[in-house]
């Protein structure tokens, strides 16, 4: 009896020892096959907003690749909430590499920090799969001020604080953090105008209705032509070729101000690393293409195409950075 079933036992355990090459060539079968359908973006933004044009570009240079085994990558659009709702949409889709967030700084970072109850936290929720570009943020001020330089700045707010004032994207917005950060770094008494989004105060910043903004170069660029701007720093680790003139705020004395917006592709948690690698190699090709970095120099956008292990270091600190940036204002939204 007891070698009965000790030969069971012993087939049992073979059956098992043999399975096992077989579930991992069917665990891999997948990546293999990636992809056999159509992928999805999902876009946080509106038509032409920083997300939606940033997944316009990089699929139309993915779909003319001809590297997707025949199958096309589809936009599409879920706007509203500060991006929770397409956060949420794709962390609850299946982890199979079909559905791709691309998501900005404000979705990755910000609101989970920001808010009570995001209903995702994005290192537990996401896979991180590549950074795609980066947008360097600047410190603009009106041409009104007649200043030149940080410095100019700093001792004509503190000799009248409260007297200016900066605009914002709303509470929370990027925006509104970087120069809360930068109030906090310098001791300066700033009040914050928030408007609905960039479309409201960058024009805001034109007419002399708000004194300072942080911005990317693209929307005020005509108006620095036009000396109704002036750059005074950027919030970046080096120098951007966008304006290599503008220097650091780490060159202008000023600690822990790389606060640098960003666009990133991500995919549910649980996707198999071999299917992650894949599109990061795709998207990677896609952002550093010719014409695709053409059209993004045209956006102000700096490409990047990093590895999932370069972003998921990218992610942390970004996580670490705007988290910290976050209790700097004392904002919270419930």
């Amino acid at each position: 009896m007891m070698l009965c079933k000790f030969g069971l036992m012993t087939r049992s355990i073979l059956v098992l020892v043999m399975a096992f090459p077989m579930q991992s060539a069917l665990a891999q079968e997948p990546a293999s096959s990636y992809p056999s359908k159509p992928i999805r973006f999902i876009s946080s933004g509106v038509a032409g907003g920083l997300t939606d044009v940033v997944s316009r570009v990089v699929a139309d240079r993915m779909n003319s690749s001809g590297d997707l085994r025949g199958q096309q990558v589809l936009v599409e659009n879920k706007p509203g909430a500060a991006g929770i709702i397409a956060s949420v949409f794709v962390a609850k889709s299946p982890a199979d590499g079909y559905t791709v967030a691309i998501a900005d700084l404000t979705q990755t970072a910000i609101v989970p920090a920001l808010y009570a109850n995001p209903q995702y936290q994005t290192q537990r929720d996401f896979v991180p799969v590549s950074l795609l570009g980066t947008t360097p943020f600047f410190l603009g001020v009106s041409a009104s001020l007649g200043v030149k330089s940080l410095a100019e700045f700093n001792t004509l707010v503190r000799a009248q604080p409260g007297k200016y004032s900066y605009g914002s994207s709303g509470t929370g917005s990027v925006h509104h953090l970087a120069t809360e950060t930068l109030k906090t770094r310098l001791g300066l008494n700033l009040v914050h105008v928030p408007y609905k989004s960039s479309g409201q105060s960058t024009p805001a910043l034109i007419a002399g209705d708000i004194q300072v903004l942080f911005t990317a170069i693209s929307p005020v660029l005509p108006h620095i032509k036009a000396g109704k701007v002036q750059l005074l720093g950027v919030a970046s680790a080096v120098r951007t070729p966008q304006a290599p003139e503008v220097p650091t705020f780490a060159e202008l004395g000023v600690k822990d101000m790389q606060l640098v917006p960003s666009v990133a592709a991500l995919l549910p948690a649980g996707t198999p690393p071999a299917i992650v690698a894949r599109l990061a190699a795709e998207l990677r090709k896609a952002v550093l293409h010719p014409e695709a970095v053409k059209r993004f120099e045209g956006l102000g956008i700096d490409p990047v195409g990093s590895t999932p292990e370069q972003y998921a270091v990218q992610l942390a600190a970004d996580i670490a950075t705007f988290s910290q940036a976050v209790k700097l204002s004392g904002a919270k939204v419930e």
